[in-house]
């Protein structure tokens, strides 16, 4: 169970992870606004733009990743796998905001189907 606790936190901490291009794509801009950085946010492109939205769905993932696996949880539903499910969540989800940064974006849509992917044993289980 520490490994799939561990996964939990990764993904609600991962859009901090997300948000390191994020936010050297604006100091590029001449200066971070923090002031108003949706407002900065809102007019990047290229690099900066992919990372906003690379860190947006960071926080999208969250919605999909924590009900799981908190119901598999609560309803004492893991087997031997369980674990392995959520690494693999959390490793493709670091894949995706990598890919994303870097403009490969089939790749990106891959990892991002891959993660969604993982899911689903969850819910074999939890409907068994």
């Amino acid at each position: 169970m520490f490994i799939i606790i561990i996964c939990v936190a990764a993904v609600i901490f991962m859009p901090m992870v997300a948000k390191v291009p994020l936010a050297f794509a604006m100091s590029r801009q001449g200066k971070y606004d923090n002031m108003h950085p949706r407002q900065q946010q809102a007019n990047l492109e290229g690099l900066g733009a992919r990372a906003l939205a690379a860190h947006q769905n960071c926080y999208e993932a969250i919605a999909y990743f924590a009900p799981t696996i908190l119901l598999v949880l609560a309803l004492d539903a893991q087997n031997a796998n369980t674990g392995a499910w959520c690494v693999a969540f959390v490793v493709l989800r670091l894949v995706y905001i990598a890919l994303y940064c870097a403009n490969l974006h089939i790749l990106r849509s891959l990892a991002w189907a891959l993660s969604m992917a993982t899911l689903v044993p969850h819910y074999w289980l939890l409907l068994s």
